[in-house]
């Protein structure tokens, strides 16, 4: 116990000092009292400057020791207070948000709205089949890790390097080319959990400490089967773009997949659910299709919103306008599952447009109209970004669902 105590006055423990002052500035407001009881005014009167400079002694020297305990328990990135108030405070009463999709598009949107809120639940497909997820989905038999990863990094407060760890490909001529190292992360963590993926992501949640949740729409090992228009099927995700026919609907394997509890409950108690951008048919779609997810949606009072992707993309909505993305959505969910349509109306400079020719791909027709006669408020604004690719800008396109989810919680009010 004394050891303890005397422990406190060692050398660089940064609170000597700073007891000091404050037992300093307890000593000259109680000198201060004494003046301020004497009875002549000129006396008084500087007893009371007195004891207003002890006070100060006494805050500051009170307020530097908490700094210098505080920094001693958290991370050199974290030890701006005002940031660590800005997010634990006024981020913490922002809307919850509920993002259901995959892929890169649902990545760069979290990446905007974590500066938005605190509130923020991710719920990411793990039916893909290709690359490193579908290599590690074989040989371990766990859900699809990759668009999970994608999300971990966006929301995470690490520091940078850490991102790019988890973001790391192994290159050619080894014997883990093209895997990332996140997923193999991901993949070990689910065998340090016994099995269990939901607790594997959470644990990793905590390494990369994110602003959110990142959930698993489901745990079950689903494959996503597509039926096209001329009557064949496709098995796999990966496969699905690849045949030469328009998508007629799309089915899970096994088809009793069940969503996670998380997953419901997030969209049970959202204020706002986003659904896409992304792959309609293999981002967001396999979302909707798990037995209770459309469900949940209907039942939720959350302002629910689609974004339609800027592009069309090749063996999945090639000649799709925006009310087409909306119909796909509609006739495998319901049209209870979408309340309003956030649509691009900017035109891409033609030199950008000629290299996605030869993909079939072209720019979505915004075609407002007829989303507001399907029931949907449609709003149509500048949301392009043009880089080295055609896609929405992320400064933009957050700002714009601020601006529509504002709206709606005033109307609402």
């Amino acid at each position: 116990m004394i050891n303890n105590i005397v422990k406190w006055f060692y050398p660089g423990m940064r609170v000597k000092r700073w007891l000091l002052m404050t037992l300093l500035g307890i000593f000259i407001v109680a000198l201060g009292a004494i003046f301020a009881a004497d009875a002549y005014k000129m006396v008084s009167f500087f007893g009371f400057v007195i004891i207003v400079c002890g006070v100060v002694f006494v805050v500051l020297g009170i307020g530097k020791i908490i700094v210098s305990l505080i920094t001693v328990f958290l991370p050199e990135r974290e030890r701006d207070l005002v940031n660590i108030l800005y997010q634990r405070r006024y981020l913490e009463r922002g809307p919850k948000i509920v993002a259901i999709g995959g892929g890169h598009g649902l990545s760069n949107l979290l990446l905007g709205l974590k500066e938005y809120t605190a509130n923020l639940t991710a719920v990411v497909t793990v039916a893909d089949s290709g690359g490193s997820s579908g290599r590690l989905r074989e040989e371990f038999n766990i859900v699809a890790p990759g668009d999970i990863r994608n999300c971990l990094v966006a929301l995470a407060d690490a520091p940078a390097l850490m991102g790019d760890l988890f973001q790391f490909r192994f290159p050619k001529g080894s014997q883990l080319q093209g895997h990332n190292f996140g997923n193999l992360f991901l993949t070990a963590m689910v065998q340090l959990t016994g099995g269990d993926f939901e607790k594997a992501v959470k644990e990793s949640s905590k390494v990369l400490a994110i602003r959110g949740k990142v959930v698993p729409s489901t745990v079950s090992n689903v494959n996503l089967v597509a039926e096209y228009e001329d009557g064949s099927q496709t098995e796999g995700e990966a496969k699905i773009p690849k045949a030469n026919s328009r998508i007629k609907h799309l089915y899970l394997k096994p088809e009793d997949a069940k969503p996670t509890q998380d997953a419901l409950d997030a969209i049970a108690s959202a204020d706002v659910v986003i659904l896409g951008p992304g792959s309609l048919y293999t981002s967001i779609i396999p979302n909707l299709i798990i037995n209770g997810m459309t469900e949940a949606l209907e039942n939720s009072s959350a302002f629910k919103i689609y974004i339609c992707n800027v592009m069309t993309q090749e063996g999945e909505t090639e000649g799709y306008s925006a009310s087409e993305h909306l119909e796909a959505l509609h006739s495998h969910a319901s049209n209870k599952v979408v309340d309003a349509c956030l649509i691009n109306s900017a035109i891409a400079p033609a030199e950008f447009l000629k290299k996605y020719q030869g993909e079939n791909s072209y720019p979505v027709n915004p075609d407002a109209g007829k989303i507001k006669a399907m029931g949907c408020k449609a709003v149509a604004e500048d949301l392009l970004g043009v880089s080295d690719y055609v896609r929405h800008d992320a400064e933009k396109l957050t700002r714009a669902l601020i601006n529509l989810v504002e709206q709606h919680r005033v109307i609402k009010r």
